[in-house]
Formats: C-alpha cells, sequence, structure tokens
C-alpha cells in the first residue's frame, strides 16, 4: 500500500537522470573545465 522511501528515491532518480540531462551535464563540465584552463594559462601567460 505504501511505497517504501528507498523505492521513492529510485523512481525519483531514474526520472530525473535520462539521457539528456546527462550529456548536458557532462557537457557543460566539459565547457566549464575548458574555460578555467584556458584562463589558468591566459594568465601564466599575462604574468611573464
Amino acid at each position: 500500500m505504501f511505497e517504501s522511501l528507498d523505492e521513492t528515491m529510485k523512481k525519483d532518480n531514474e526520472s530525473a537522470n535520462s539521457l539528456q540531462q546527462r550529456i548536458l551535464l557532462y557537457a557543460g563540465i566539459l565547457i566549464l573545465s575548458v574555460l578555467v584552463f584556458a584562463g589558468l594559462v591566459f594568465s601564466v601567460r599575462m604574468l611573464e
């Protein structure tokens, strides 16, 4: 009759982690990492 909290959390995780959302998440992380790395390289070159 009542679902356990564990079952509810599993259903929520499955619906929240669709393929498109995971691709967008990884793309965002990749873009952010590249921007941070480029910023570090640029700042080191400006110091020279």
